[in-house]
This record gives C-alpha cells, structure tokens and sequence, in this order.
C-alpha cells in the first residue's frame, strides 16, 4: 500500500497544476545538465494530429533523461488539441513571420517564440501528422512529393552552428534510423528539403524557419494520417530518439518501443486530482458521465493531472475532461463547502487494518469496511446495504454494490465519500481486483 501510494504522488506531482487558463500550454523541462544539450520537442502546434503530440506527451510521463536535456511542449496549441481541429482561430503554424496583437493566438507564439530563443536551447523538434507518404518521386496516388506523411523536413540544407548546422545530414541520419525499424516496407521515410528561402512563402511562417532564422536547428518530423495514433506515435518517437542520440542526450523509457506498449501507456495510470489531492478520479475506463461530483466553485480551476495532454474545462452543466482530442468524461458537479480536518480514514481491507490517505486509490480482492468516526459520516456511492443513513462499520462487497454507480466501466472502482455536517472531507477510491465476483444489479 505504501509502495501504490508513493507511486499515485510521484505520478501526480509530475505535472504542474493549472491555476488560470487550464488551456495555457506547459513546458515541461526533462533532464538536469547545465553542460549538456538540450532539445526542444513541440507538439499541438495543429490540433488535428494526435501522433504529434502524443508522443511529446509521452516524452514527459515515460522517458527519463539520463544525460543532457530535453525541453517539451506538448500542448502548443491546447484549445485547437480538444476541439481536434487544425486551429480555431487560424493555422497557428503560419504565425511566425508575422501577427497582429489581436490574434487570439498572438500571446502563445510570443511565449514559445521566447523559449525556442533561450540560449540554453540547442535545437527544435517540431512534430507533427501529415496526409500519405511523401515521396521524392511519384508512386501513386498515395505515394508522391505533394504529400507530407512518414518525412523529415528541413528548411535548407545546413546553417551556420558549431554543433549541428548540417541539417541534411542529421535528418538522414534520422531517416536511415527509422527505415530500419519499420513495421513494414511501405511506410518507408524520407527526407524533404522545403527550400524555404528560395521562394516558399507558406514556409517562412512556420515554427521551424522562425528557429532557422534565429541560428537555431530545427526540424519537422510527420508521421502518416494513414495510421492510427499508436503507431504514428511509434514512428515519431523512433525519430525523435535518433536525434537525442546525435547530440549526446542519454535516456531510458519504461515501455517498448511498440504501437501495442505505447497504446498501454498512454491509456494507463490517467489520473485528475483536486483539492491538493484530497479528490482524485481515475480516468482509466472511466465512464462518460460522473455524477455528483463533490466540488467547490472557488477551488474547481486548481487541478493536477498524470497526463500534460489532460486538462478540465467548463461546460454548460458541469466540466469536461479531455485527454489528448478525446473528451474522456463529463463532470457532473455537487457545490460543497469543504472541510480540511480529515486527512485519512481507517479502512479494513480484506482483514488488514490501515490508515488510508484522501486521494489514494486501494486495491480490494474480497471487502473493505470503513471503521468509524465521530463527528464524520461517509458515503459509498453505489452501496446498497443496510445501513440506515450510516455507511462506515458496514463490510462492503463487491455484489454489495450496484455497479452503474462505478467510475469506471467495468465496474470495479467506487467513491468513498467523507463529510463532516455538510462539508466535504475527502475521498478514498477503493478499486476491487478482476477475479472479484461480480454480482451483477
């Protein structure tokens, strides 16, 4: 139990918590080497393509950098990301040249144009999805230059810089990399030079020529809109390791460099977190609609997340939970004054007794029963038993529950709600183990 709950802190310590704007991107700085390089990742920039920024995602939750330093941005363009859409207010990948201070989208560029000049900053890598396989020569319909799918793009061919100013050959580099690690032949890499400064007008507005333009090195790297996001994360992350390695940035990561692993990762261990933690919801499976939710309107805009790519916001009725483009959950809320005197209950779980921390997630194989408190109440969503208004020294099985009340779909996971009077304690989250019996209500 110790071991689960110092893992569920770690996790949700590793992202900051969103005061204000839960829609402002995140920097997310990887690595403590003041001698070494340091990479910036950028993903979001366009909302529409999930592998890009999934895999900058997965850079901060799964990758420990070892050696050197790597700077990422995951959520560039964050309202873009959630409404899956390329940009509600404008391509934001043409707003480098030039933008007027009214552009909704001015003061983020101004942000990631600051960072992306840092002089700590060594190189950008810019990710992003494309449509079919760019193709030096015309294949076929899907295979051809006019396409920007499975390619690393450079803006010319080199720049003046005393490390890493031979772009093409640190692309190709790249590229040779990648194509060896396909997971077939067709989805073969390529490199695209954009020429940029011979005449591509489109192209000096981007993110990567603005880097160019300021003696930086950068880079495009897009993944085919053909496959599905695990696998274009793949792909991403197969570059994007080939270019930490040419310039010296050591690191490990805790999953295989797998479509299959990384959909696991990416899926597991997505956690929201309010009220310093007191409240936390498990979002893996979780059901479409929660209900209920204890939440105070002053406090509601203070969250943390397990997930750079997970963020609330307010809806009509309540609150939307996004991961990614996906809109996981809708929120539900029920107003509380809250009360900061309870920081555990004591739970019996299958036998053993132990003070259980607010917030925590437990595992149950059998049945728990809540001990008793004076001048505290508790409520077990979902509990059917006999308990005439008083749920705590009552053993709780799973059957005892009825399971639409679950977080999750499988019907597994349950709230333990602590109040004293009318205000809001706390909450444990109890999670019963997969051999459990289920009777089903």
């Amino acid at each position: 139990m110790r071991l689960l709950l110092s893992f569920i802190l770690v996790v949700m310590t590793a992202v900051p918590a969103f005061a204000h704007n839960p829609l402002d991107f995140s920097l997310h700085k990887l690595g403590n080497d003041p001698d070494g390089p340091t990479i910036l990742v950028v993903g979001g920039i366009q909302g529409d393509e999930p592998g890009g920024f999934s895999a900058a995602g997965m850079l901060v939750t799964h990758y420990k950098i070892t050696k050197g330093n790597v700077w990422v941005v995951p959520n560039l363009n964050f309202l873009s990301i959630i409404k899956s859409a390329r940009g509600p207010f404008g391509d934001m990948n043409r707003k480098f040249a030039a933008l007027d201070k009214n552009d909704p989208d001015y003061t983020a560029v101004q942000r990631i144009k600051e960072i992306i000049r840092n002089d700590q900053v060594d190189m950008i890598l810019n990710l992003h999805d494309g449509s079919g396989f760019y193709h030096p020569q015309y294949i076929d319909e899907l295979h051809n230059p006019g396409y920007w799918g499975q390619c690393v793009i450079i803006d010319q061919k080199a720049i003046e810089h005393p490390l890493y100013g031979r772009l093409s050959d640190m692309a190709e580099i790249a590229v040779r990399k990648v194509n060896a690690e396909l997971l077939q032949g067709s989805d073969a890499f390529h490199l695209k030079n954009t020429r940029t400064r011979e005449g591509d007008h489109e192209m000096e507005k981007t993110l990567t020529y603005y880097a160019i333009k300021h003696g930086k090195p950068a880079f495009g790297i897009e993944a085919s809109k053909s496959f599905m996001t695990p696998t274009r994360t793949y792909y991403h992350l197969s570059v994007l390791e080939s270019f930490l390695k040419q310039v010296g940035v050591e690191f490990s990561r805790d999953f295989d460099l797998s479509p299959r692993s990384i959909k696991q990762a990416m899926f597991s261990q997505v956690k929201l977190a309010l009220y310093g933690g007191k409240l936390q919801l498990d979002l893996d499976n979780v059901r479409k609609y929660l209900q209920y939710i204890p939440m105070n309107k002053d406090l509601a805009s203070k969250f943390e997340v397990s997930k750079p790519l997970l963020t609330m916001v307010d809806a009509p009725n309540g609150y939307k939970v996004y991961y990614g483009n996906r809109n996981l959950t809708n929120l539900s809320p029920q107003f509380f004054e809250f009360d900061d005197s309870l920081s555990s209950l004591r739970i019996n779980v299958d036998g053993h007794t132990r003070d259980v921390a607010m917030g925590t997630i437990i595992d149950v194989d059998s049945h728990f029963c809540i001990n008793s408190m004076d001048g505290y109440r508790v409520n077990i969503i979902g509990f059917v038993g006999r308990n005439n208004g008083a749920e705590s020294g009552m053993l709780v099985r799973r059957k005892d529950l009825i399971s639409r009340f679950s977080l999750d779909k499988n019907g597994r996971v349950y709230r333990v709600e602590a109040y004293r009077g009318e205000k809001f304690s706390g909450m444990v989250l109890v999670r019963f183990s997969e051999n459990n019996a289920l009777a089903v209500r």
